[in-house]
């Protein structure tokens, strides 16, 4: 195996340090003296873990926000927690998962509701199995360095950019069509710079991989475009630019009223309301007219896409209101429910015990935040310095 010449990374403020790398394997390693910013004793423990955060050798990284305005619903499972999961769980991938908290204030000012939400988000995830052991959990608002790389992409992002977002390009048709006199009326330059908040997010971590919707492939180009720049304008390879990745397979549920489940329709089904809750809201999804015995078709029926979110080996094929079978819509419904419920019954359980201890759910995201500000306090340090804002000594 021959060995690459030993490299520096000078973008580390507190060490001489060198690695050697052959592969993807880390070799060894050399450390001089080095002191951190206050002037801490270095160990190589910890100068291992910080390398090991800002140049991951073997794992990709992943990263996905969630926005803290609502409470999460079987959409949301389908679409994000499910699949973010899953990916908790592999040994090859650093996740990395945040409560959007600073992006919930560009559209809700309801002090509560952000509280609340980010309670129940978080506590959703955890009673879903995320493993925080492996994944980085935390609140968007603990990682103090992001609103200053915030602040550094935005003196180098060109205000046509973020012209082109297509929030802030529907807020201005929006203000068109009602024939205001002022395009931005109403807008805020929270609206409007968001997708740079958004890059930090992602850039911050120097994530390999962003799982997005076909509707935020943009926000990923920008995030790119934003790095590139960065990049050229002081001369180094201080981001990696990241991919957006779309799940072809991901399903779009369809809500109470046949349209998407959203909260903007008001036509969610949260994922851990009581069980009565439950049964009413799945009583009051909107279906035909077609009677019992006639061919139903599962692409369009909303039961089928909800039912078939939780498949079983033992029962998927036997649906009851697969194509021909003698069922009414009620009997469906009453199906459902009592499938739902099953699977939704030992989460819920964990769900409601995490709601009455808040204090286990803050000691989970101030762990995860202490890692992610381990790494995010050395790649400030790295850039600092690149645009000439690093200490004299």
């Amino acid at each position: 195996m021959r060995l690459t010449q030993p490299r520096r990374f000078a973008g580390i403020p507190y060490s001489l340090a060198y690695l050697w790398i052959a592969g993807r394997e880390w070799i060894g390693i050399g450390a001089g003296d080095g002191r951190l910013g206050e002037g801490t004793a270095l160990s190589l423990a910890h100068l291992t873990k910080s390398f090991n955060y800002m140049h991951p050798i073997s794992k990709t990284r992943v990263l996905t926000g969630i926005t803290t305005t609502g409470t999460p619903h079987l959409g949301n499972y389908v679409g994000a927690i499910k699949p973010a999961i899953e990916a908790s769980q592999d040994p090859d991938v650093q996740s990395f998962y945040f409560l959007a908290d600073y992006h919930a204030l560009i559209k809700c000012q309801d002090p509560k509701r952000v509280q609340q939400s980010r309670l129940e988000i978080a506590a959703t995830w955890l009673a879903l199995g995320l493993d925080t052991d492996n994944a980085i959990f935390y609140r968007q608002s603990d990682i103090i360095e992001i609103p200053e790389l915030t602040w550094m992409l935005s003196c180098v992002c060109a205000k046509g950019l973020m012209n082109r977002a297509h929030a802030y390009k529907a807020a201005v048709a929006e203000n068109e069509e009602a024939g205001s006199q002022d395009p931005d009326k109403g807008i805020t330059m929270g609206l409007f710079g968001y997708p740079v908040l958004m890059a930090a997010d992602i850039l911050m971590f120097n994530a390999n991989k962003v799982p997005v919707g076909r509707d935020q492939i943009q926000h990923i180009e920008m995030a790119r475009d934003i790095a590139g720049r960065f990049n050229h304008l002081y001369k180094g390879q201080y981001f990696t630019l990241p991919e957006a990745v779309v799940d072809e397979k991901v399903e779009v549920l369809g809500g109470l009223d046949g349209r998407k489940m959203s909260k903007s329709y008001n036509n969610t089904i949260p994922l851990f309301v009581s069980e009565k809750k439950l049964l009413k809201l799945v009583r009051k999804i909107k279906t035909n007219s077609l009677e019992p015995g006639e061919p139903k078709d599962p692409d369009t029926c909303t039961l089928f896409q909800i039912y078939s979110v939780f498949p079983s080996s033992s029962s998927f094929f036997s649906l009851p209101f697969l194509p021909f079978l003698d069922i009414g819509w009620g009997d469906a419904k009453n199906q459902l429910f009592d499938y739902l419920n099953a699977h939704l019954k030992a989460p819920r359980e964990r769900y409601n015990a995490l709601m009455e201890d808040p204090a286990h759910i803050e000691t989970v995201l101030q762990k995860g935040a202490e890692r992610a500000r381990e790494e995010a306090a050395i790649t400030m340090d790295k850039l600092r310095s690149a645009a000439g804002l690093g200490r004299f000594i």
